[in-house]
């Protein structure tokens, strides 16, 4: 939308930071389900204190008993702290 000139890139950032700090809040406070899974480590590292995870062959048991396959997966992971934090 910036790119098209719908919306002006502040508010566009506005957009995503007001996104972020919603999301995070609606998901520690309302999700109450767990999945664990398992799979075969193929690649990790850890840049600009990101971690990267890909893993092959994956399984993922949900609350249910549900069991869904993957053949790859990619996990990212940040820091959890909302911006302003130390």
């Amino acid at each position: 939308m910036v790119h098209e000139g719908r919306i002006e890139p502040q508010l566009a950032m506005k957009i995503v930071s007001t996104f972020d700090r919603v999301i995070t809040e609606v998901l520690a406070d309302k999700v109450k389900a767990r999945l664990t899974f398992k799979g075969h480590l193929d690649t990790y590292r850890f840049c600009d204190e990101v971690w990267t995870f890909l893993i092959k062959d994956a399984n993922f048991k949900l609350d249910n008993s549900n069991i869904v396959q993957a053949e790859k997966v990619k996990i990212v992971s940040c820091n959890s702290k909302k911006p302003g934090e130390t």
